[in-house]
C-alpha cells in the first residue's frame, strides 16, 4: 500500500514545531555567560546602579574577551536592523547590550557591527559570494541596546556555531569578539530545515580553539519573544579608549 504524502508532510511539520519549541525554550543558566556578572536581577537593572554599585561590591561587569575578527570581515557594512535579505533559516532577534566594564553603565551611541554565515555555512561578500546578507550595523540606544533581525547561524568546517561582532565608539574599535550558543540550541537547530541538510557541526564549543580562549563569557542567552520568535541576548562589557 502506498503511503499518503500528506501524512508525511504533517509528520514533518509536527517534528519541526516540536524542535523549534525546544530551541526557543533553551535559556543559559548564568548571567556570566552573557558577559555580565551581577548579584542583582539582570543586566538592565545592574547597569542602572552604576559606579556606586561597583564600589560597594554589589555589581561587577566583566570585560568581554577580545577574539579574532576572522577572515570574513568587510568594512562596508550597512546600517540596518533587518540583515536577512531573504535567506532561509530560523528567524532570530539578536539583542546586544554594550556597557562600560568599569562602571557597568550602558553606553549610548556605540555602533555594533555583526556578521555571520547563513544556514549553509556561507558568508556574503567573500569567496565569490554576492550580496550583503547577515551583515549590518546598529547604534545602541539609551539602555545600551542594539537589536538585529537575523537568522540562527549555520556552521562551516573547523568552527563551532558563532556570530562575529565589533563595537565602535567615537571612531575607535573598542571590542572585537565572537558570540556563541549553547550546545543544546545548536543541536536543536540542526534538526530543522535547511540546517539539517548539513547535519550537526563537526566542531563543538569545547573543541573550538577560539571558543576556548574566553568563549564561555560570550555565550548568548536564549529565549522567545511574545510572538514566539527566537531571541539571543548578549551583554558586552567594553573599555572606552
Amino acid at each position: 500500500m502506498e503511503s499518503d504524502p500528506h501524512d508525511s508532510n504533517d509528520a514533518e511539520r509536527l517534528t519541526r514545531r516540536r524542535t523549534l519549541a525546544r530551541l526557543g525554550g533553551l535559556v543559559a543558566a548564568s548571567l556570566g555567560a552573557a558577559g555580565l556578572e551581577a548579584s542583582l536581577s539582570g543586566p538592565a537593572e545592574g547597569a542602572g546602579n552604576g559606579p556606586a554599585a561597583v564600589a560597594s561590591g554589589l555589581l561587577s561587569c566583566v570585560l568581554t574577551p577580545e577574539q579574532t575578527e576572522g577572515p570574513y570581515y568587510i568594512d562596508t557594512e550597512k546600517v540596518r536592523r533587518d540583515i536577512r535579505e531573504g535567506r532561509p533559516g530560523i528567524a532570530m532577534l539578536l539583542r546586544t547590550t554594550v556597557v562600560d566594564a568599569s562602571t557597568c553603565r550602558p553606553i549610548k551611541g556605540a555602533a555594533v557591527d555583526v556578521w555571520h554565515c547563513d544556514a549553509g555555512g556561507t558568508y556574503s561578500g567573500v569567496n565569490g559570494n554576492t550580496g550583503t546578507f547577515l551583515r549590518g550595523i546598529q547604534r545602541t540606544d539609551a539602555k545600551g541596546l542594539a537589536t538585529f533581525v537575523t537568522l540562527f547561524p549555520g556552521w562551516y568546517p573547523g568552527r563551532t556555531t558563532h556570530i562575529h561582532a565589533k563595537v565602535h565608539l567615537g571612531g575607535n574599535v573598542v571590542h572585537t569578539g565572537q558570540l556563541y550558543f549553547p550546545e543544546s540550541a545548536v543541536t536543536a537547530a540542526s534538526k530543522v530545515r535547511p540546517y539539517r541538510l548539513r547535519g550537526e557541526p563537526d566542531t563543538r564549543n569545547a573543541a573550538d580553539a577560539i571558543y576556548r580562549n574566553g568563549g564561555s563569557k560570550s555565550l548568548a542567552r536564549m529565549s522567545r519573544d511574545a510572538s514566539g520568535r527566537l531571541v539571543a541576548s548578549l551583554t558586552m562589557g567594553v573599555q572606552r579608549r
